[in-house]
């Protein structure tokens, strides 16, 4: 049935905002963008092309015209990283704001903001 988590939207105030934090501060590649109409775009970035998963960048506006009850509220994404150090130090060098970095029992983490102040979480995962 379910093989794979395909892709998560997130809501954002600008489209060209959006892919400009995801693909110069995060490094992600865009994986698809076709216009959608006279002023929309489907914008897909991801880590790398190799990367199944994707994140939808879209519209808030359009999506609240679409269904004036939907939630586009912050998402609850948490991202993967194998070195917390390296990632932290390369996002504040990126002018991110960043939390500091988290010990926990089960990782370390911090969290940080987009350009629409949506928060995420990076962990230091065991690959």
């Amino acid at each position: 049935m379910i093989r794979k988590i395909g892709k998560i939207t997130i809501y954002v105030n600008n489209q060209e905002e959006a892919k400009a934090f995801w693909t110069e501060k995060l490094n992600f590649v865009i994986k698809l963008e076709r216009p959608m109409g006279p002023n929309m775009t489907w914008l897909e970035v991801g880590p790398n092309e190799c990367e199944f998963t994707t994140f939808i960048l879209y519209d808030k506006k359009m999506m609240l015209a679409q269904k004036p009850s939907a939630n586009v509220g912050h998402p609850n994404v948490i991202l993967s990283t194998d070195n917390i150090e390296e990632s932290y130090n390369e996002l504040k060098e990126k002018g991110v704001e960043v939390s500091e970095i988290m010990t926990m029992p089960y990782g370390k983490m911090f969290s940080f903001k987009d350009q629409d102040g949506n928060d995420y979480l990076l962990r230091e995962d065991e690959f």
